[in-house]
């Protein structure tokens, strides 16, 4: 797995290029953005290979083999860490599960470039990726989240991200501090601090603001609420014997204020264990 550059070229590392260069095949999520990477570091003889959330399902059957056969792959994403909201998932998983060695070559992340520039706290924080599209189901998270002391970080659109902020005002509150930091390491980086409020204000009278890649440092509530225990994998087996894996996935993610996705994954490793052992 190997960490790219989130906006500037520059910032590849040594090992990564060497990596890159030596390999038999790049998984790439996608193929074309990766060839301007590798065309900015004079590598031309890799073989690529796509593989992204439509396709990860049927690509890890390809990469398998191709490493069983014991050939090298690269697995890189369009940007940052591999698996971080990207794909590679299902296949890591898999190649575990076949006993097949993974390293990673670390390097930028867009959260921790991020938290590091908020002056908000980073001794305890949570990365939530991104929050559900729809109005209801960001709704809901949120306030899942109100109560939240860590600093929580969020992946964003520019469609959706005066939506968002608007949101955070009304249930977190107008005051909560926040941090948007927008194209980080690029021509036009810019990171705006203040309340919900002030930076909800700046966006909506400034339309330039709400453009490129985004990624939104929240400050932890100061008033946490306690909250009953849910022992979740005990919830997980009993949902799964009276449930199909996505419907139990769905009402996991409800009693919890989890991620649907996550409890998804889980409720199919699960199901994949159990088969494995009869």
């Amino acid at each position: 797995m190997v960490a790219t550059p989130i906006g500037n070229l520059g910032d590849i590392s040594i090992r990564a290029t060497k990596i890159l260069s030596c390999v038999q095949v790049i998984a790439a999520e996608d193929t074309r953005h990766t060839r301007i990477l590798l065309n900015h570091l004079g590598i031309h003889q890799p073989r690529m290979i796509p593989l992204h959330e439509h396709n990860e399902a049927h690509q890890v059957l390809k990469v398998l083999r191709l490493l069983q056969s014991g050939e090298e792959v690269a697995l890189v994403s369009d940007a940052g860490t591999p698996l971080i909201s990207d794909p590679g998932y299902r296949l890591v998983c898999e190649t575990r599960r076949h006993n097949l060695p993974v390293s990673v070559i670390p390097g930028p992340s867009a959260v921790t470039a991020a938290l590091s520039v908020s002056g908000l706290g980073t001794d305890r924080f949570v990365f939530e990726g991104f929050l559900p599209a729809r109005a209801a189901a960001r709704h809901s998270r949120l306030q899942a989240l109100s109560s939240e002391t860590r600093t929580q970080v969020f992946f964003e659109s520019p469609r959706r991200i005066c939506n968002t902020i608007d949101d955070m005002v009304s249930i977190f509150g107008p005051e909560r501090p926040l941090a948007l930091c927008r194209e980080l390491t690029k021509r036009f980086e810019t990171v705006l601090r203040g309340s919900a409020a002030e930076i909800l204000t700046i966006l909506l009278n400034d339309s330039d603001q709400c453009r490129g890649e985004m990624v939104l440092v929240v400050g932890g509530s100061d008033q946490a609420v306690v909250r009953t225990h849910i022992d979740e994998e005990r919830l997980l087996d009993l949902l799964a014997g009276v449930l199909t894996p996505r419907v139990a996935s769905e009402v996991a993610a409800r009693l919890t204020g989890g991620r649907k996705n996550d409890y998804y994954a889980r409720m199919l490793q699960r199901t994949r264990t159990i088969k494995d052992n009869e």
